[in-house]
């Protein structure tokens, strides 16, 4: 279909200048440039609502909400006037020694809506800084209670946190994250909640959330030195989609009160509704120690991350000026005016539009698509936590044999899948699909169908050997 903003669109010319320039400039996040340089990208101009418009003009359903940041659409009018708003006042203003009037707002409204017993707002540019952050404040409280020797921290294997070095330490995706290893703090991993291919080899109806348990053993092995537990809550988002049997966030916390340990939830991308309620940890009624939220904190607009604490964890940083306890950190972009005035004006269209009263009628019907797709021979798995859901392909449905990393099966599809009017991207082999919360119901049908004619469509051309670089 047409592109409504007819000035967005590009001449020819226009576009082979910037696709040039691309090339010559732009390094782009996870992306093989060797393979990147070889077809003209794909650029986009334009958004409204579900939809995103690349330069021709041409209409895609946004099936990944722009990396699982967009919340209630694009050009979403009440988030457009509130950051417009604000720019009539000030773009921007430290937090170091000032204070600013809508990062003081939206850390009374984010202190509202938390979990209990979380009190605190300290901010930050992005996620991998929010987990930098908890960190940092859970090293340096275990320090100022004269126990310095809780320098370690839990993580679970196949976790994403972040790119920072900190962040980095805490992932568990060799892939990412191997090379960087004699650069990283000591951190103990736990399994992953993968129950497909469970790491320890048990099955999910029998197992007693034993990977939840290994968490308690890990505490049990390393008494006295963990400083806090890593999780993020439901879902290993960027580890593949992964989705932790119920009560395997609440044994994780009943395992940190035992031995007294710190919880830090990295809610980065399972926070702001994704997974029907507003923060995972809910759906548990787990209260962290530490959150960690960004991505949908904006409604997807801006930069803006932010890391709630508790009154107990606040208070041990208090002391005289020479005391050595104060929380040296900050960015200079922290608290703002803009991010923050961003993120009020997505809580009040979260109350408006009454977003979460509305999930449960697309997660049934979300969960009704993935049914049917799993009986699809090329799938081995489909897993799914309200609007966030992954399809796992295979080679062989049976053996559960996944396909050669060099075959770039998960990139294929979603190439496929733009010639149907929907991005997505994938993790390796596994299709994310997970949309704005704001999706129509006939624009999820069309989505998970795009998801399905795609796999359809590339894996029998692999099977019969097809394996040249993409298009």
């Amino acid at each position: 279909m047409s592109d409504p903003f007819q000035s967005n669109r590009l001449t020819p010319d226009e576009r082979r200048q910037l696709a040039d320039w691309d090339r010559r400039f732009v390094w782009h996040p996870f992306t093989q440039h060797a393979l990147w340089n070889k077809a003209d990208p794909l650029m986009i101009t334009a958004g409204l609502g579900e939809y995103v418009f690349d330069a021709d003009g041409n209409r895609y359903i946004d099936g990944h909400s722009s990396l699982w940041c967009n919340i209630h659409g694009h050009r979403r009018p009440e988030i457009d006037r509130a950051i417009v708003e604000q720019l009539g006042r000030i773009a921007h203003t430290t937090q170091l020694g000032l204070a600013s009037p809508p990062a003081i707002r939206l850390a009374r409204r984010l202190i509202e809506i938390a979990p209990a017993g979380l009190t605190k707002v300290f901010y930050s540019d992005d996620g991998s800084t929010s987990l930098e952050v908890a960190c940092k404040l859970a090293y340096a409280y275990w320090h100022h209670r004269n126990q310095p020797r809780r320098d370690r921290f839990i993580a679970l294997r196949e976790a994403y946190h972040g790119d920072t070095l900190g962040a980095v330490s805490l992932g568990g995706i060799d892939l990412f994250h191997r090379i960087y290893k004699p650069l990283l703090f000591k951190t103990e991993f736990a399994p992953s909640p993968y129950c497909y291919r469970c790491p320890l080899g048990k099955c999910r109806e029998t197992c007693n959330l034993a990977c939840a348990d290994e968490v308690g053993r890990l505490l049990d092995e390393n008494r006295d030195r963990i400083a806090a537990v890593v999780v993020e809550p439901l879902m290993q988002a960027a580890g593949g989609m992964i989705a932790a049997p119920p009560g395997h966030l609440r044994r994780i916390r009943e395992h940190c009160d035992r031995h007294g340990v710190l919880l830090i939830a990295d809610e980065v991308a399972t926070g702001f509704g994704r997974t029907g309620r507003l923060f995972a940890c809910e759906h548990e009624s787990v209260s962290p120690d530490l959150l960690c939220i960004s991505k949908g904190l904006t409604g997807g607009y801006l930069p803006l991350a932010a890391t709630l604490t508790t009154e107990s964890i606040y208070e041990t940083f208090l002391g005289p000026i020479d005391s050595g306890r104060t929380f040296y950190h900050g960015h200079t972009f922290t608290g703002n005016p803009l991010g923050c005035a961003a993120a009020l004006a997505s809580l009040d269209v979260f109350e408006s539009d009454r977003t979460l009263d509305r999930l449960p009628a697309k997660i049934h019907r979300l969960a009704e698509h993935l049914r049917r797709l799993a009986e699809n021979p090329h799938v081995g798995d489909v897993r799914q936590c309200g609007l966030m859901a992954g399809v796992e392909v295979v080679r062989d449905k049976t053996t559960r044999e996944s396909y050669p990393y060099a075959m770039q099966v998960g990139a294929r599809i979603c190439y496929h899948a733009r010639g149907l009017g929907v991005i997505i991207r994938p993790l390796a082999d596994t299709i994310v699909i997970m949309p704005p919360l704001v999706i129509s119901p006939e624009n999820l049908n069309l989505l998970v169908r795009a998801v399905e004619q795609s796999i359809n469509a590339v894996l029998p051309d692999l099977s019969r050997g097809t394996t040249d670089g993409l298009e």
